[in-house]
């Protein structure tokens, strides 16, 4: 969202509220990009993230009435999309939890050598950069709920650990601890584990097949690859302040931001087009 004031953003909500369609779609889209990558790195792939995206964005338009400006409002967003996905019980990983032991177990023993081709005719590089994603991306399924929005939320969104403390209902100096820990905990990971974001020996180019073989990658189904890149800069707008949370210095640069889907974006429209809407701003 064009970063506007306190009092812009809260006569747009006034507007919705009374009814002004524009309005309401001003500030669906510019909070829908925010919504959809929170969703995708708490729950893990991209399907799931678009099903949260929506119940989020309807769950925002629903409740749009009881904002009151006290903080701002992507803060405001924020607190709705993560107490949903905190309690988000229908994703994949919420039936198939993961964990770093059961991550570098599969690293150490998988018989990666003994896959045959699999790669459909799609080059390799390709692949193998759409399983870096997804990896990574996957990885922090192995973090509890809790510790996974702070990581999320600080080393993404880079929030100011005021308002991140706020969204999840601790003390700045809890949620900083917390964040430091956590990163340590995956800086770890990744340096003992993978070749791509730290010195392992795994290495995504050679795993291609296993990943295939094990559904982990789907060739013809190329979700990042395929997926529009934002800018950074877009996601790290809604910061108040940037805080040097602690000195580690992993980049932690698999943490891309993209656009929600187009069909995402269509279904909100329609919601947004339909007489439901009318009915929802009485409510």
């Amino acid at each position: 969202m064009k970063k506007k004031t306190n009092e812009e953003l809260q006569a747009l909500v006034s507007k919705a509220t009374a009814g002004d369609k524009k309005a309401l779609e001003t500030l669906v889209t510019g909070v829908q990009d925010l919504v959809f990558n929170l969703s995708l790195r708490m729950l893990g792939t991209f399907a799931d993230a678009e099903d949260a995206t929506q119940d989020i964005l309807l769950k925002m338009i629903t409740h749009l009435s009881s904002f009151r400006g006290e903080s701002s409002f992507t803060t405001w967003v924020f607190s709705i999309a993560a107490n949903h996905l905190k309690n988000y019980k229908k994703h994949m990983f919420a039936h198939y939890p993961l964990s770093f032991e059961y991550y570098g177990d599969d690293i150490e023993k998988g018989k990666i050598q003994d896959v045959p081709d699999l790669t459909q005719n799609v080059e390799k590089d390709i692949l193998a950069e759409e399983l870096k994603m997804s990896c990574t991306n996957v990885m922090l399924q192995c973090l509890d709920v809790e510790s996974r929005c702070i990581f999320i939320l600080g080393t993404m969104f880079k929030l100011d650990s005021r308002i991140a403390g706020d969204i999840l209902e601790m003390t700045p100096e809890a949620y900083r601890k917390r964040l430091s820990r956590i990163r340590k905990k995956m800086a770890d990971f990744l340096g003992q584990y993978c070749g791509e974001y730290g010195s392992g020996r795994c290495k995504c180019k050679d795993r291609v097949n296993y990943a295939i073989q094990s559904h982990r990658l789907n060739p013809l189904q190329l979700d990042y690859m395929t997926a529009a890149e934002i800018s950074i800069q877009t996601m790290t707008d809604v910061k108040n302040a940037m805080e040097d949370i602690d000195d580690l210095s992993q980049d932690f640069s698999f943490c891309k931001p993209y656009q929600a889907p187009e069909h995402t974006k269509h279904m909100i429209q329609e919601f947004l087009d339909s007489t439901q809407l009318s009915i929802i701003q009485r409510s």
